[in-house]
C-alpha cells in the first residue's frame, strides 16, 4: 500500500464492480505486464480494471513546474512498480482540463501526473521542461516515489503541451513514449531528432492549429527510424482531447502499454485491420512494430 506525507491530500476513487472480469491476469514473460488480454470495449470504457487513487501536490510544493494532481493504482504493494506519464495541458489551460485521463490511465496500471504550468502563457519548450522537472520529482520525492519505475516514464500534453511532449521527447531520448494531443507550435520548431515512439492525436477540424502547419508537419518531421503513429479523428475541433472521448483513450492507453510497458498484446490495437474506422479521417503508422 501507499503511503501518504501528511502535506499531501489523498483521495480514493473505486472502480464499478463488474466493469472488467478477473482482475489481474497472471504474469507474463514480460513482467510489465499487467490486466486482461485488451479488447475494444476494455480500452473505452469509462474505467479499467482498477481501482485508483489521487494524490494532489501544491503549487507551492512543486519543483520546476505549478503543481499537480498525481493518480495511480490504490492498492501497490511493497516494491511494486508502474511506468509512470506526465501531462501538461496548453495556453491558459488548467491542468483539470487533462484530469480524465488520470484515472482512466491509472485504472489500467499507470502512474499519471496532470501538472499546470508555471505560467498560462508558456511556450513548448518551456512546457517541455516542466514536463521533465515533473518526472524528476514524481520518481524521487513525491508519495509514489517507491512505486515509480524511473526507467519507464512517457509525456503527454494538448495543444503548446502537445508541442511540449514533442521538446521533451527530443531533450530526453531515454522517454518511453511521447503523446501530443492537437500539438501546436507557430515558432517552427524542428523535431526532426525525436527518437521516441510518439503517437501524435489530431483533429480533422483544428482551425486553432492547423493539420498542415503542425500536427502532420510534426509527424513527418519525426524520423523513419523512430516508431511513430498519427490519428486524426473525423469531425474533431482542437479543444477535443479536454473531453473524455472512447477513440483517445483506446488509443491512448494502447501506446502506452504498448512502449511504456512492452505489452507487445497492443500492437494489435494499434496497427490497423485495412478496415476503415468512422472516428478516424485520417492515420498513419510505422507498423508491424519491431
Amino acid at each position: 500500500m501507499v503511503s501518504y506525507s501528511p502535506r499531501y491530500k489523498a483521495v480514493a476513487f473505486t472502480v464499478a464492480a463488474g466493469l472488467v472480469g478477473g482482475g489481474l491476469a497472471g504474469l507474463a514473460p514480460n513482467r510489465h505486464e499487467r490486466g486482461p488480454d485488451p479488447t475494444r470495449a476494455l480500452l473505452e470504457a469509462p474505467r479499467g480494471p482498477l481501482a485508483t487513487a489521487r494524490t494532489v501536490v501544491p503549487r507551492a510544493e512543486a519543483a520546476g513546474y505549478g503543481g499537480g494532481t498525481i493518480y495511480h493504482p490504490a492498492e501497490m504493494r511493497t516494491g511494486e512498480t508502474y511506468g509512470a506519464v506526465a501531462i501538461i495541458p496548453g495556453r491558459n489551460g488548467p491542468q483539470s482540463g487533462m484530469s480524465w485521463y488520470g484515472p482512466r490511465l491509472a485504472s489500467h496500471g499507470f502512474i499519471v501526473f496532470t501538472i499546470d504550468a508555471l505560467r498560462p502563457l508558456d511556450r513548448p519548450p518551456a512546457r517541455g521542461a516542466q514536463l521533465q522537472a515533473a518526472l524528476q520529482q514524481l520518481a524521487v520525492r513525491s508519495p509514489v516515489a517507491t512505486h515509480v519505475d524511473a526507467g519507464r516514464l512517457a509525456v503527454m500534453g494538448h495543444s503548446l503541451g502537445g508541442a511540449g511532449a514533442l521538446e521533451a521527447a527530443k531533450a530526453r531520448p531515454g522517454l518511453r513514449a511521447a503523446i501530443p494531443l492537437t500539438p501546436s507550435d507557430v515558432a517552427g520548431p524542428d523535431f526532426s531528432g525525436v527518437r521516441v515512439p510518439t503517437l501524435i492525436l489530431a483533429a480533422e477540424k483544428d482551425t486553432v492549429a492547423p493539420l498542415g502547419r503542425h500536427a502532420r508537419k510534426f509527424y513527418r518531421a519525426i524520423p523513419r527510424g523512430t516508431e511513430k503513429a498519427y490519428v486524426e479523428l473525423a469531425g474533431a475541433t482542437h479543444g477535443f482531447p479536454k473531453l473524455p472521448h472512447p477513440t483517445v483513450a483506446r488509443y491512448t492507453i494502447a501506446w502506452l502499454k504498448r512502449w511504456v510497458d512492452g505489452d507487445r498484446r497492443y500492437d494489435r490495437v494499434l496497427c490497423p485491420s485495412g478496415r476503415r474506422e468512422p472516428a478516424v479521417s485520417f492515420q498513419r503508422d510505422t507498423c508491424p512494430h519491431d
